[in-house]
């Protein structure tokens, strides 16, 4: 169902890799509420994804971008201005990668060349990505600026590997140049904090079934899919939401509030 929540405005979407992606159901909501948008993603990740279906569907049009790289994130910010044809609404940046994940090394015997790009990826470029935005004043006021992290930021999930750290920095990060965004510019920056969705990227992680079934009966209200965070964002986008910031927002069906569960001790005892 649509409300026209998002009619006239324009934004920027990082990460539709395919139909399974958070960022690609985003786009899909973000289309089927009015809104307008650039999709982009690395040269390496497009070659592996289906993103020109996603742009003929939703009408849009793609610029590539390494969001590691102020060059390329300066010439995305200028292109998809000209494009949409002005200041940008919204930004969804649902990118992340952990070399040490897909290799499996060990949280205690990282390779830290592979640590640093997979932080650059997965939390520097959300900074570089604002920092452009703020420097070019690229951003309409009461524009929003989110991006999707996961609960391993705030509590131990062993095979989670050092995207966990790359997640807590990311959080941070929207805290502290929140601030200044929401401060010059009016713009609110926030994290959606994501239930263990079975996107592309989250299935590469070790025991990754375990984490869904798990929180799935640990949460009164079950995980929450990758439809309902797009329908998450999208409020977040709309002129409903205009003075929340600096949240880290859980959508997370109530896990992050829940010390056990019924379903998850009936489990235990019965393994017992």
């Amino acid at each position: 169902m649509s409300y026209n929540l998002l009619k006239g405005k324009r934004g920027i979407i990082f990460g539709a890799l395919d139909a399974n992606s958070i960022a690609w159901k985003t786009a899909e909501r973000v289309h089927e509420e009015g809104g307008k948008f650039v999709l982009t993603n690395a040269p390496i990740a497009m070659r592996m994804g289906q993103i020109k279906d996603l742009a003929q569907q939703t009408e849009s049009e793609i610029v590539p971008a390494d969001a590691t790289s102020i060059e390329d994130l300066e010439n995305l910010v200028e292109k998809a201005m000209e494009i949409l044809g002005g200041k940008i609404d919204f930004v969804l940046h649902s990118i992340g990668m952990s070399i040490n994940v897909r290799k499996g090394n060990h949280y205690t015997n990282q390779n830290y060349d592979w640590t640093h790009k997979g932080w650059d990826v997965s939390a520097g470029s959300f900074h570089k990505t604002m920092q452009v935005l703020y420097q070019k004043d690229a951003m309409n006021e009461w524009g929003s600026i989110i991006a999707l992290t996961y609960m391993a930021s705030q509590r131990v999930f062993p095979d989670y590997n050092d995207m966990a750290d790359n997640k807590a920095y990311l959080e941070s990060i929207a805290r502290s140049f929140g601030y200044f965004f929401g401060r010059d510019k009016k713009v609110r920056v926030n994290t959606i904090s994501q239930s263990p969705t079975p996107t592309t990227a989250g299935q590469g992680v070790k025991g990754f079934d375990g984490f869904i079934s798990y929180a799935e009966k640990m949460s009164p209200l079950g995980n929450a899919t990758a439809l309902d965070c797009a329908n998450y964002t999208v409020a977040m986008f709309s002129d409903l939401t205009k003075r929340v910031t600096l949240q880290n927002l859980y959508n997370d069906g109530g896990f992050s509030n829940m010390g056990v569960s019924d379903g998850v001790m009936e489990a235990f005892v019965g393994n017992k």
